[in-house]
């Protein structure tokens, strides 16, 4: 990513990406808040993933924007709170105790081969036929995964055999700048 979000943009982020998660669990909509940082209204990628006492409770992204990053950032913490299908959307009693992550993303460069991929700096996007399987830098790191356990474990996610990324799918790699709330 050309340029990294300095702790100003960090902390604007996940406050809105916080109130965003409130105003969609509380009314079902989210009230956006508009901000005037020139580098915040970037079109840039990214996902939010939210945490409940260090277990995953949702996370939705999207690699590319028209739309600004502090906007996107809003709508995909709303929809990491009520629309990711692996989880109930949440209820108000959730709000009382989670945790966000904000991953704002470079663009997706396709890669050769799977050598290229480095564990702890790229994500992965995975597509084979009609299957897409994502996961983020972070995720091979949390897990203490190798190169190979990553490739496998982004096939599966893509709902492919653990196999399948050795041989007809194309890989793609990306960085990510983090951004986590801390309690």
């Amino acid at each position: 990513m050309n340029e990294m979000l300095n702790s100003a943009d960090k902390k604007l982020l996940l406050h809105l990406a916080r109130e965003a998660v409130t105003s969609a669990v509380e009314t079902g909509k989210v009230k956006v808040q508009q901000v005037t940082e020139a580098h915040l209204q970037e079109p840039k990628g990214c996902f939010v993933t939210i945490k409940r006492q260090g277990a995953l409770r949702g996370c939705i992204g999207n690699f590319n924007s028209e739309q600004p990053l502090y906007l996107l950032v809003q709508e995909m913490a709303a929809s990491a709170a009520t629309r990711d299908p692996r989880f109930y959307p949440m209820k108000q009693e959730d709000l009382a105790d989670f945790e966000l992550e904000i991953s704002v993303l470079s663009p997706l460069q396709k890669i050769e081969t799977p050598e290229e991929v480095v564990v702890g700096r790229h994500g992965l996007y995975l597509e084979k036929n009609f299957s897409r399987g994502v996961l983020l830098p972070q995720v091979a790191v949390e897990h203490g995964w190798d190169r190979e356990t990553f490739l496998s474990q982004t096939a599966l996610k893509a709902g492919l055999k653990k196999e399948d990324w050795k041989e007809g799918a194309d890989l793609y790699v990306f960085t990510a700048q983090i951004l986590a709330e801390r309690h």
